[in-house]
Parts: C-alpha cells; structure tokens; sequence
C-alpha cells in the first residue's frame, strides 16, 4: 500500500486505486454526482454551466464524468464533447461511433480475426505427434 496527500484536502491516506483522493473526499464527491445527476433528470435541456452553477459543482468534474460515461445528457439540451479522435461532437465516452470503429479495425488487423485463430488451432491439433501402443 502506498501512502498519498489527497489532492482535494491534503490529507494522507493509504491509496489503492483510481483517482489520488481520500475516502472521505470521495464520498462527498459520490454525493455531489448523486445530486448533478438528480438535477439533469429533472432538468434535461440544462446546459452544463447551467447545471454547474445550480449545483455548485465544476463544468470541470461534470465534464469528466461525461467523458467516463457516468453522466449523459439528452439530445435537446445541446450539450457535447468533442471526441479525442476527430473532434465530432458526441454525448459522452471519449470517441465517436466512427473513431471506435477504426480503433477496432485496426485492434483486428494487428492481433488477427477469431477465424483467423480458430483454424490455426485446428492445423496445430493436426500437427500434433501421434504415439502407438505397443
């Protein structure tokens, strides 16, 4: 276990995982999304400097919840990011349904197709060295 000042407080605590905060830190920030997320079902065309404003949380830390996927918001609202990739507007993640496309392409064409290694299973199972009994 590593030791670490939270960056919110500064307190030291015994870090794990994720983001460098303090238990304490993050179950105010849980409540906060809790709160951001109530007021966006209630309020759906609210923009995020809206939703920032009224309940006291940085477009910041909405954004990345955003990005993390934890927050979406609808349609008529006008809220976007841009995706890493291209800079298209989307609702939230971090790319496009295009970029994740091409991401995935070409994840297929370095590492090969499931086919692809289902028949060379199939050749090393015919390959293999055959022993008779005597």
């Amino acid at each position: 276990m590593e030791v670490r000042s939270c960056s919110k407080c500064k307190r030291l605590f015994n870090y794990l995982s994720g983001p460098s905060i303090c238990p304490g830190c993050k179950a105010q920030l849980e409540e906060k999304f809790q709160e951001v997320k109530e007021y966006i079902r209630e309020n759906p065309s609210q923009g995020v400097t809206e939703v920032a404003e009224a309940t006291d949380v940085s477009p910041k830390q909405i954004r990345r919840w955003i990005r993390e996927e934890r927050l979406s918001f609808s349609e008529e609202s006008g809220v976007g990011i841009d995706c890493e990739s291209c800079g298209a507007m989307i609702r939230s993640g971090r790319l496009c349904q295009k970029c994740k496309e091409k991401l995935l392409g070409r994840m297929d064409s370095l590492y090969g197709s499931s086919e692809e290694s289902v028949v060379t299973k199939k050749q090393r199972e015919a390959a293999r060295m055959r022993y008779l009994d005597k």
